[in-house]
């Protein structure tokens, strides 16, 4: 702390140009956007403010003088393997493994759970510059092919690829032009922090982010270069769905930029338009791919499609922004005369049958037996739940769970044959059911710690289910659970073990803050060292997101643990409203309108932690990442 006492000069931010002339007129209102230039990232002008505000960044992390000791802890942290929990596809297992500081994680196959793996896809090898980045992966029925999709240079653009497993022979198709949507957790490291009055504490927390950030940057920059036969391009909002005779796939793309504009597109800003849906047989070129589906009347809707468990249907779900909610289209598959192949013949579209052809709910297929499909739904119920329709009385909908009075449903994935695992998010802490799938009715309750499931691995016909485990003292746990046995236990499968790190020396508490209108009480996590004395001494860093109905969910953090162990700070979260910690009411009461609720729900927080002694105004950051960055812009100025 004594080493940034020769700093405390005040930064010099270069300046933002105001443009008054550019006013837009919004039914008559007029609002003036004086920084609209700065959306254009390839003009001159923008290129050269970015570069001042990376000089100034550097500026302040040459004098500290105790960078070396910070990256070298971090660098501890990070140097411990780390595994996704498997999953299974015909006879063979795939799961990632990172052994510690690799830029990306790893795609291993085993043949069993018992036999040793070999690594099928090292993503970082693909690249000789780091530039392609592995973004999603997906493996045929029979385990026979792995698509692959790459992005490179930062692009949201991405293109497909494919591996013939067995020999690991990356076959010529190459599919274009495809974008996956990250979710807003991706750009949770992509943050604004500040300091409130005090410049210091400031700078200490920026030299920590700094350097975590490059770690970060690291990590997404190495990645991978085959080629395969199949190549699909104009990939973008995109997911990758095999049929079950592993002919093929279907994925969504748009369409290729016209003739004369940028071929290396993804830092564009302006919005994509016309997005289509795709089936691409093995082995040809991508002009030859059947279209299945577009609407040039509506040229916002993104399509995305899954092929149902027993290989029947072709389920479509179209959305158009951001809101919980979508359409939903099938195809009976078994009920096309010809196949997929005919219509290579014919021109068409594939003859869907709309089942929901509105916007008023958001609805996720769980399992279907033949016509009769399950659904996870908001339907009439902000806080989910689920139910049941038959295709053949498409009017007829039947409740299975309902909605909770407080908890939200969060996922279902069905397992066992007739059995489903539930996941509910009780205080933004998660509770797991074992449930029956005809029924509902509750079976088990799986005991877990307070923190996060980030993935239930496991198919209907599988009786072994992983579970994927996080919080902020645990790095990461894969529990495995065998559903067959009278009592299923939660036995730790593999465990991110990092050496020096002893989560007793740590606490987390959970705080219910009365916000400014005083009838709604804000969820806040506060994570520090143990026995921690409440003299507002502490430098304090709280997070919030608040936005798109995302619940931001207890975590592992090699930077927190940083600021916690070795430079006395306390870490929280606020589970202001914006979020989905308490469903599609808690959403909505901090959107559009009631926007400001997430702003005053912040700055409440923040008041309560000075007012208990964890901090005070001079030592407290506040931190956002994505939509969060609006909120700590709109506090501060506040």
């Amino acid at each position: 702390m004594a080493s940034l006492s020769g700093i405390d000069e005040s930064l010099q931010y270069p300046v933002a140009r105001r443009d008054e002339s550019v006013v837009d007129d919004y039914h008559g209102v007029k609002i003036v956007d004086p920084y609209r230039w700065l959306e254009d990232p390839d003009a001159e002008e923008v290129k050269d403010f970015v570069q001042k505000q990376v000089e100034l960044t550097d500026s302040v992390l040459k004098n500290c003088d105790v960078r070396d000791k910070l990256r070298e802890k971090i660098t501890k942290l990070f140097d411990s393997p780390r595994y996704d929990a498997p999953f299974k596809r015909g006879n063979k297992y795939f799961y990632f493994h990172n052994t510690g500081l690799q830029p990306q994680s790893v795609l291993y196959v085993q043949d069993s759970l018992d036999a040793k793996a070999k690594v099928l896809l090292d993503p970082n090898t693909l690249s000789d510059d780091g530039t392609a980045a592995l973004i999603k992966v997906s493996v045929s029925e029979d385990a026979k092919y792995l698509a692959y999709a790459l992005s490179y240079s930062g692009s949201d653009w991405a293109t497909i690829k494919l591996m013939r497993i067995e020999d690991q022979i990356v076959e010529a198709d190459a599919l274009s032009w495809v974008c996956f949507c990250f979710s807003h957790s991706f750009g949770y490291f992509f943050h604004l922090t500040i300091s409130l009055l005090n410049v210091p504490t400031y700078k200490l927390f920026l030299y920590l982010r700094g350097i975590f950030f490059f770690f970060y940057l690291f990590s997404l920059v190495k990645s991978t270069i085959y080629s395969f036969w199949s190549v699909v391009s104009q990939f973008k909002f995109s997911s990758i769905a095999w049929t079950h005779d592993s002919k093929g796939f279907f994925y969504s793309r748009y369409p290729a930029p016209k003739e004369g504009k940028d071929m290396d597109a993804g830092t564009e800003t302006d919005s994509n338009l016309y997005h289509e849906f795709y089936y691409h047989f093995l082995g040809t070129k991508q002009s030859e791919d059947i279209l299945c589906w577009k609407d040039p009347e509506h040229p916002k809707y993104i399509f995305s499609g899954h092929v149902t468990e027993d290989g029947q249907y072709l389920v479509m779900c179209i959305e158009e922004n951001c809101d919980p909610v979508n359409k939903v289209y099938y195809c009976d598959l078994s009920a096309l005369p010809e196949g997929l192949e005919g219509f290579k013949k014919r021109d068409g579209l594939l003859p869907f049958v709309k089942l929901i052809d509105g916007f008023d709910a958001q609805y996720e297929v769980i399992a279907n037996d033949d016509t009769v499909f399950t659904f996870l739904t908001n339907k009439d119920a902000p806080k989910y739940k689920i139910i049941r329709v038959d295709l053949k009385e498409p009017n007829d909908w039947f409740e299975v769970i309902p909605e909770a009075e407080r908890d939200v449903l969060e996922s279902a994935t069905a397992v066992n044959l007739n059995q489903m695992i539930v996941s509910y998010l009780s205080d933004v802490k998660y509770v797991l059911q074992i449930r029956d799938l005809k029924n509902g009715s509750l079976l088990h309750q799986l005991p877990i710690e307070i923190g996060s499931v980030n993935a239930i691995s496991a198919r209907r016909e599988d009786s072994v289910v992983f579970i994927s485990f996080t919080s902020f003292l645990i790095p990461g746990i894969v529990y495995q659970c065998n559903l067959k046995t009278e009592t299923p236990e939660m036995k730790i499968f593999r465990e991110t073990i990092i050496p020096g790190f002893d989560r007793s020396e740590f606490h987390v508490h959970q705080v219910f803050v009365p916000s400014k209108d005083g009838s709604t009480k804000i969820p806040m996590f506060i994570v520090s060292k143990k026995n921690i004395k409440l003299d507002g001494s502490h430098p304090c860093l709280l997070y919030g997101y608040g936005g798109f109905n995302i619940s931001v969910t207890p975590s592992f953090s090699v930077s927190r643990t940083i600021l916690m162990r070795h430079l006395g700070a306390v870490f929280c979260i606020a589970n202001i409203r914006g979020g989905g910690e308490y469903g599609e009411e808690w959403h909505k009461g901090g959107a559009l309108a009631k926007k400001q609720n997430c702003f005053d729900d912040f700055i409440s927080a923040s008041e309560y932690l000075i007012s208990a002694g964890y901090t005070q105004s001079r030592k407290l950051c506040i931190e956002g990442g994505s939509n969060g960055g609006l909120l700590v812009g709109a506090c501060i100025n506040q």
